[in-house]
């Protein structure tokens, strides 16, 4: 038989000898109707290349840290359109379950600018699977008829009051992968058990339905709807909720510098500058416009620091603009440099940059509540990987902070019930670049956040202040918070289990390690099974996390250390702070404390040489 001749002969003739992969080969083939990736399976098929073919067959995707996230090419365990499809009808089958009205509330579909040639696939086709599959079955789906920013998603379940939405991207991740966002209907991403029933309800209808292959309902069906101008118009009038200082935005001589990545940034940051009165920031010609090959950057990461943020501070230094501010490829996320005295770039980490957006967001509260305002009624949240600065603010101020687990889901569901019982959130993040200022969206949002700290950047050039005078600031007024983090590549899952489970059973079965090379250990707690040294009762506080690996140590010096898996990537990545006190502020000390003692938990608990770990090449 021609390729893409399904008949039974034909995989009869080529039976792998394993009947698992016999049935799931025969039902790509009968049922994936993309040319592309159907020839991958069957040129694969061909070669006898069973070993590839059970990778890529017997597996199915699975909701981590931010949804489905994986490679685009053929397989069950890959993003490609019959996956897609099949998500989306597990969805369907689960709303159409948990709400009478779902078809008159609708569901919102967004995407970025991802593709892949070889696959016939990219992140707007596949958002035309998914609204296809909604319109079949008439749901009223509101499309975006352009790529938009991921918040905007969030943002607009919430404003057209639909039961949930999908955004088809992979953020920053390289440019082979995509994905698969999903939000509820609180505008927040979708946690357990949402994600375990989806999944259920995904395997009970795999197989396509008439009409889910139809990509052109999006341009026919009467059920869409473009939700662009009113969602793009309602969000930039929103924005205006967080600009304080309009008037010194307008005169402002500051010059900014702005790097979409390649991704769908720069005509929404655009409005957003014009929004807070400012002129347009200058955009890096090379990397303005969408390139799924992300061709002049390493990896379309801006979290990498110096080495890809290249073409902004050369263009930045050129045009005498002192502040550069990059979005990740579908912007929910913001890197800062700033241009310092000697004439050096200062990258901010994520947790610097939550140091200046805790100061700001308090500091902006406090002048403008009104005189019966409560500070015990304002919360502020961070994930629990993230810098302690928060507390220390909160402490001294009086407002509340709290953690979650890592991952911006549990941040927007946690907002969202801290604003329904009536408390005030002024801003969330986590380390790796996420930060939520306001809750017009739950969720992290770069573009609000470059506009924010340009107008904290103006109004201390006001004060005759850089950002990172005013970050030294912070740290001598609520304590140095020093930190870092980092990351080694593991391709292989079981080394990284076995390290987790050597950690747990340290000095003997089930006890953890006292110590560290020569720093003593004070506390454990284990995310993935539940334990916590810490509490009268042994157990964590936090949700058990039993998917994902996860430790943390709190060490007799006041350092907090934490290992952990990605929930996108290949990783084991690892995060340690130390904590000062107001007044201790001996900055080098500190940093060389820290130092020694990440170089002791590499050796001692992750052991890069004997475990093949691949350091991060900076």
């Amino acid at each position: 038989g021609a390729p893409g001749d399904v008949n039974s002969n034909v995989l009869v003739a080529r039976s792998t000898g394993d009947a698992q992969l016999d049935k799931a080969v025969w039902q790509w083939l009968s049922w994936d109707k993309n040319q592309k990736t159907k020839e991958q399976i069957e040129i694969l098929l061909q070669n006898g290349k069973h070993k590839e073919l059970r990778d890529r067959l017997c597996c199915r995707l699975t909701f981590g840290t931010a949804g489905l996230r994986s490679a685009m090419g053929a397989g069950f365990c890959y993003i490609n359109d019959l996956t897609v499809i099949q998500s989306t009808q597990g969805i369907y089958k689960y709303l159409e379950r948990n709400f009478s009205d779902f078809k008159q509330r609708g569901f919102v579909v967004g995407y970025d600018t991802r593709g892949q040639v070889t696959s016939n696939c990219s992140s707007k086709k596949l958002a035309k699977l998914t609204a296809a599959v909604l319109l079949a079955k008439d749901v009223l789906v509101y499309f975006f008829s352009t790529y938009v920013p991921t918040p905007f998603v969030p943002y607009a379940v919430q404003q057209l009051g639909a039961v949930a939405g999908v955004m088809i991207t992979a953020s920053h991740n390289r440019k082979e992968d995509n994905g698969y966002k999903v939000y509820w209907e609180n505008g927040a991403q979708i946690t357990s058990p949402h994600d375990k029933e989806i999944i259920k309800c995904i395997e009970e209808c795999v197989e396509p339905w008439n009409g889910s292959w139809n990509e052109n309902l999006v341009d026919t069906s009467p059920l869409r709807q473009d939700p662009l101008k009113k969602i793009c118009d309602s969000y930039m009038e929103d924005l205006t909720k967080i600009c304080y200082h309009r008037e010194l935005n307008v005169q402002t001589s500051l010059k900014f510098v702005h790097t979409s990545f390649h991704g769908v940034g720069h005509d929404y940051v655009q409005l957003a500058f014009k929004a807070f009165g400012f002129q347009p920031p200058i955009p890096v010609p090379e990397q303005k416009d969408p390139d799924p090959d992300f061709s002049t950057v390493r990896c379309p990461n801006p979290e990498e620091g110096e080495s890809v943020l290249e073409l902004s501070l050369r263009l930045a230094e050129k045009e005498d603009a002192k502040v550069v501010v990059a979005t990740d490829p579908d912007a929910d996320r913001l890197a800062v440099a700033e241009q310092q005295e000697n004439g050096c770039w200062k990258v901010f980490t994520g947790n610097e940059l939550a140091a200046l957006f805790g100061w700001w967001m308090f500091s902006r509260w406090k002048e403008n509540c009104s005189q019966d305002a409560d500070v015990r009624n304002v919360y502020m949240l961070a994930t629990t990987v993230s810098s302690k600065i928060l507390r220390a603010i909160a402490l001294k101020e009086g407002f509340h902070f709290e953690e979650t687990l890592p991952g911006f889901k549990w941040i927007g569901s946690r907002v969202k019930n801290l604003l329904d019982n009536g408390k005030e959130v002024l801003f969330a993040f986590e380390e790796s670049i996420g930060f939520m200022c306001g809750t017009s969206v739950l969720d992290k949002d770069g573009v609000s956040a470059a506009v924010v700290i340009a107008e904290m950047a103006t109004y201390l050039q006001g004060q005759s202040l850089t950002l990172a005078q005013k970050l030294v600031d912070i740290y001598e007024t609520y304590g140095y918070h020093i930190s870092k983090t980092s990351y080694f590549l593991c391709y292989d899952p079981p080394t990284i289990k076995r390290i987790f489970e050597r950690l747990r059973n340290f000095d003997g079965p089930q006890s953890y390690p006292k110590c560290c090379g020569i720093y003593n250990i004070l506390h454990v707690r284990d995310i993935t099974t539940g334990y916590d040294s810490s509490q009268l009762n042994k157990k964590s506080v936090l949700p058990v996390s039993k998917s994902s690996q996860m430790i943390t140590f709190t060490f007799q010096n006041g350092c907090v250390a934490t290992l952990r898996t990605s929930g996108t990537e290949p990783k084991i990545k690892y995060y340690a702070e130390m904590c000062a006190l107001p007044g201790h502020s001996d900055r080098g000390v500190l940093e060389e404390e820290l130092q020694k003692l990440i170089e002791a938990l590499i050796e001692n608990f992750l052991e890069p040489a004997k475990n093949g770990l691949t350091w991060r090449s900076a």
